[in-house]
């Protein structure tokens, strides 16, 4: 089972394992993450929540024709950010257009979120994160950032990837040219709002990889690669703590994109032993662009 298969995704579902709207991850509960061993001893903390209503679909910055509008333009960013620009996309010679891992002969890897969901839990799991050293990326999605806009500095202020991760979190891969030309669009300039930049990345919602379609047009928008992953730790599904630890642990490998969600206490619970399994491995969780770099 696939992210888009359970995962609606589009943040507003109540699932199981999603913490509540407002609700947050207490410090007894990331306690008892950090004490879990890998592939015992760590139970579910998850409870149902929402993860936010969904964007409209009418939107002021959709373009009424996607072949007649280029890449959004640079400008600065808005008063309320910070003056300092987020990196801008990359492109990397020699790598494919759609990346699904890095090099295989380095001891890093790359955890990626998909951004939406309770804040909350966001929060603690950079927090989570940044204790241990590691670096992740965050790919979010545009309605979750006009709900949550402090995130997305929160997210680079910690030395971490800002990507985008389309306006609504649809099925893009499935919509008309213009359509998923504005999901692109509409949170790259979200992101450029916010930050001053579009972010590096640019990843497909409800989808592992992009269509030839769909691919073009992140092209178009600024994105010169799509970004996929090789390890899915399907922490969507709110298996357990212990189960995410194991999937990925399986899998996992030099190199390894993997995909993660915020929004699932799952997830939280389960990143502690996580770290601690690629430290035992000698890996070390980084940025994708120092991934490969």
């Amino acid at each position: 089972m696939t992210e888009h298969a359970r995962d609606a995704g589009a943040p507003g579902g109540g699932r199981r394992g999603v913490l509540r709207a407002g609700a947050a991850v207490t410090a007894t509960g990331i306690g008892a993450a950090l004490g879990c061993g890998l592939l015992a001893g760590c139970g579910s903390t998850g409870s149902p929540s929402a993860t936010g209503s969904a964007r409209a679909a009418t939107d002021p910055t959709r373009p009424s024709d996607p072949a007649r509008n280029g890449p959004p333009t640079s400008r600065a960013p808005s008063p309320g950010s910070a003056a300092r620009p987020g990196p801008a996309p990359r492109r990397f010679p020699g790598l494919p257009e759609q990346i699904t891992h890095g090099p295989r002969d380095r001891p890093q890897v790359a955890l990626t979120f998909h951004g939406h969901g309770d804040p909350a839990t966001a929060k603690a799991l950079l927090t989570e994160a940044e204790k241990a050293g590691a670096k992740v990326t965050v790919l979010a999605v545009g309605g979750w950032l006009d709900e949550h806009p402090a995130l997305a500095r929160r997210v680079l202020d910690g030395g971490h990837d800002l990507g985008n991760h389309t306006l609504r979190h649809l099925d893009i891969n499935d919509m008309s040219e213009a359509d998923a030309y504005a999901e692109i669009t509409g949170c790259a300039d979200r992101l450029r709002r916010l930050t001053g930049s579009i972010g590096t990345w640019f990843r497909p919602s409800r989808a592992r990889t992009a269509t030839p379609l769909v691919a073009r047009l992140a092209h178009r928008a600024g994105y010169p690669h799509v970004l996929s992953y090789d390890v899915d730790s399907l922490d969507f599904t709110s298996p357990g703590a212990p189960a995410v630890t194991r999937t990925i642990a399986t899998e996992v490998r030099a190199g390894s994109v993997v995909s993660l969600h915020f929004g699932y206490a799952d997830t939280v619970a389960a990143l502690p032993a996580v770290l601690q399994e690629l430290e035992r491995r000698g890996l070390r969780a980084v940025t994708t662009t120092e991934l490969l770099t």
